[in-house]
């Protein structure tokens, strides 16, 4: 099967899933939560969903493994690899705030080759595939064109796990929040990925991430002519203890501020 026609497909299957999310979230009381660490959620929405995202997505793929958030599946050493959250967003889906998506990525011996992220709320849906540029709802998309942070719009989403960098990262945002046009935290690195490749943010770095938050954006942000790298500027692996994602006009900019205050013995 075409890259093009799995990517199809896989839209397909998000979306239907998306909409078995919706319907549930009218029903959902945050009594059904189950908490897996500190600021760390899951219900059975995630769970059911990724069930079903993997039953739906072994069969696209028989040969394929899998990489998911709430390990549904037993992860395995396939070159063809499906790196999945079900449910990117769950703090902002127990509480009713309509920000949460569906991320889906496909890795060929380690290398993403297709991505696809539904916006469940605002029914939107961003594809790529490998040299197939970047979609959203049949429209090609694009990164911005922009080239001074002082021009910028930045998203970025709050440690919540990981403290060991807190105090850089305040430094960090603080500094954006002064030179830019301001900073956004949508409460999805997937959707704030995605919103980076369609043009209405600028730029997007976190660390404390994992590799189903930020694989299928990546490979959006990359073929809407984005660029993706962790704090040091490595473009290869990105698994999400570190992201940076730009423009490439300003992506040198934005990463050497976010690497001289997340970093500082580098500086």
């Amino acid at each position: 099967m075409d890259l093009k026609t799995l990517c199809e497909k896989v839209c397909g299957i998000a979306v239907e899933k998306g909409d078995f999310i919706l319907k549930e979230s009218q029903n959902f009381r945050i009594n059904d939560i189950q908490v897996k660490g500190k600021h760390d959620f899951v219900s059975y929405v995630d769970l059911e969903a990724e069930k079903k995202l993997v039953a739906d997505l072994a069969v696209l793929l028989p040969e394929s493994g899998f990489l998911t958030e709430e390990k549904t599946a037993l992860e395995s050493e396939t070159d063809l690899k499906w790196i999945i959250d079900p449910l990117d967003g769950t703090t902002n889906f127990i509480h009713g705030v309509p920000v949460y998506s569906i991320s889906i990525a496909l890795s060929n011996k380690g290398k993403i080759i297709l991505g696809v992220i539904l916006d469940i709320k605002g029914k939107e849906l961003f594809y790529a595939y490998e040299k197939g540029g970047a979609w959203l709802n049949g429209e090609r998309i694009y990164v911005t064109e922009t080239d001074r942070l002082e021009d910028s719009l930045i998203a970025t989403g709050f440690p919540y796990r990981y403290y060991n960098k807190l105090d850089s990262y305040m430094d960090c945002l603080k500094f954006f929040i002064k030179n830019t046009h301001g900073v956004r935290r949508m409460g999805s690195a997937a959707i704030d990925l995605a919103y980076v490749a369609c043009g209405r943010f600028d730029g997007f770095f976190e660390y404390g991430l994992n590799s189903w938050d930020v694989s299928a954006g990546t490979i959006i942000i990359r073929e809407a002519g984005g660029i993706v790298s962790d704090f040091y500027g490595k473009h290869e692996n990105i698994n999400g203890s570190e992201i940076v994602a730009s423009n490439n006009k300003l992506f040198n900019i934005f990463r050497d501020e976010v690497q001289k205050h997340m970093i500082p013995d580098l500086k």
